[in-house]
């Protein structure tokens, strides 16, 4: 199989609104992107794209579509250098804990792990109380112990930096990026 010499970055959207423009900032900061967007993040796209501001044209979006999510084999072929899940809901992070891949979102970790392709996964459920965006303002959050314990057991995965914080997710992008950077698999960062 054919590798690509030019591997690029994949990023997930799930159904979240917790810092979901912030994470569209991010990847048009990055261009070079493969846009996984489940059908729930679809639905959350329009509530939250208030600017509509256009992505770069180096982005290419995929739909959850199809019943087999055939864009991930995209993996297979060595086009992704690393998997972005920003933001994950705690549906998703659950589902990856337990390894069920049955969303476009899912089966992109679980095809990103089991291709090594290293994973940032930012985490909406990290802290006991959180205030999260709505399309009409700021809303309080208090995550589920089940969640909470959710997002410590993903931080086991091999390969996967869980973030919980937007902060958390830049600095876990930015050490990627040099990473990448010192290996001659994309530009140092200017």
């Amino acid at each position: 199989m054919k590798k690509v010499t030019h591997p690029r970055w994949a990023w997930a959207l799930t159904g979240s609104g917790h810092f979901f423009t912030e994470s569209m900032e991010i990847i048009r900061e990055l261009g070079d992107v493969d846009l996984f967007i489940s059908a729930a993040a679809a639905e959350v796209l329009r509530m939250y794209r208030q600017d509509k501001e256009p992505l770069p044209d180096t982005v290419n979006i995929y739909r959850d579509d199809s019943a087999s999510s055939a864009s991930v084999g995209r993996f297979y072929h060595g086009e992704y250098h690393t998997l972005v899940v920003s933001p994950a809901t705690s549906n998703t992070v659950a589902k990856a804990v337990c390894g069920i891949s049955d969303s476009l979102v899912t089966n992109c970790f679980a095809q990103a792990g089991k291709c090594r392709v290293h994973c940032i996964v930012f985490a909406c459920d990290s802290a006991p109380e959180l205030i999260t965006m709505a399309p009409e303002g700021p809303v309080p959050v208090y995550p589920r112990r089940i969640d909470l314990e959710n997002t410590q057991k993903l931080k086991d995965f091999e390969a996967t930096d869980v973030a919980e914080s937007l902060a958390d997710l830049k600095v876990a992008i930015a050490r990627r990026r040099a990473e990448l950077a010192a290996a001659g698999l994309i530009a140092p960062a200017s």
